[in-house]
């Protein structure tokens, strides 16, 4: 096998969950268990009502000032304005959930500071067609009043599930702690290969030190969606796999992580 064989091996062992086969199931402790074609199990944790709402007060908050914002800069422009700002309204509130979900790797601006991701109920990152569902549906999860159907759902479906995350195939998981942390500063300096000796060569060369393929660059970019739900010890031990990308590097894991984002960024 080549060395970039490697990645694709490591990376399928992430992203097969996607088969339709894989099944998953949650156990009393609010651990969401995900089964994968090969037979492992991984351990996700159900994000509680609790720092869910933590969650929506950030993005709400959001959204407010940003409507705020906005009808400032509009309210000149007359009827023009006004049509604008209706059009901003509902922008903020259908859209906004679901830009954030998936420009951001399942986790809007508020959930990333909480430390929350949206996966797929088999683990995988959350689609296009489900982020929509899960968003679209919160108008049932608001009824008939302040969420009520929404908590009720949550305290009494497994995962802690909202109607929409039901319909939708989707659940949200707690990050570890220090997983969470380490994500919401992925991009900066703290934890980029970019502030270390082996980013020299990186910044300076190629996007990757080996030549990928489509299916390769694919792969090593539904690694990285996934690696936070996997949790630092499992994503560690898979990046290890991948030595013709990650030699030299004092952590493999950010390296892996720092090449995505450079792809991703190159799209």
């Amino acid at each position: 096998m080549s060395e970039s064989g490697h990645l694709a091996t490591a990376a399928t062992r992430v992203g097969g969950a996607s088969d339709p086969a894989a099944t998953a199931n949650v156990s009393i402790d609010g651990l969401h268990w995900v089964e994968t074609p090969e037979g492992g199990r991984l351990a996700l944790h159900a994000a509680g009502p609790v720092n869910r709402a933590r969650a929506f007060a950030i993005d709400f908050a959001i959204r407010v000032g940003l409507f705020l914002l906005l009808s400032t800069i509009l309210e000149s422009l007359g009827d023009l304005g006004f049509g604008l700002l209706l059009l901003a309204a509902f922008t903020l509130e259908w859209l906004y959930p679901v830009i954030g979900e998936l420009c951001m790797h399942g986790a809007t601006p508020g959930k990333r500071l909480v430390g929350l991701l949206v996966v797929n109920d088999d683990g995988t990152p959350v689609s296009a067609g489900r982020s929509v569902a899960r968003n679209l549906i919160r108008f049932v999860d608001f009824l008939p009043l302040l969420y009520a159907f929404g908590l009720l759902s949550m305290f009494y479906a497994p995962g802690f599930k909202r109607l929409g995350d039901l319909a939708a195939g989707t659940v949200v998981v707690q990050l570890p702690v220090e997983r969470a942390a380490r994500w919401s500063t992925l991009g900066g300096t703290a934890h980029s290969p970019e502030a270390t000796a082996e980013g020299t060569a990186m910044r300076t060369g190629a996007v990757t030190p080996v030549p990928l393929t489509r299916e390769e660059q694919r792969l090593l970019l539904d690694f990285a969606a996934r690696a936070m739900a996997l949790g630092e010890p499992r994503a560690s031990e898979i990046a290890a796999t991948c030595p013709a990308l990650t030699a030299g590097a004092a952590d493999p894991l950010a390296r892996l992580l720092h090449i995505a984002g450079r792809l991703e960024g190159g799209r």
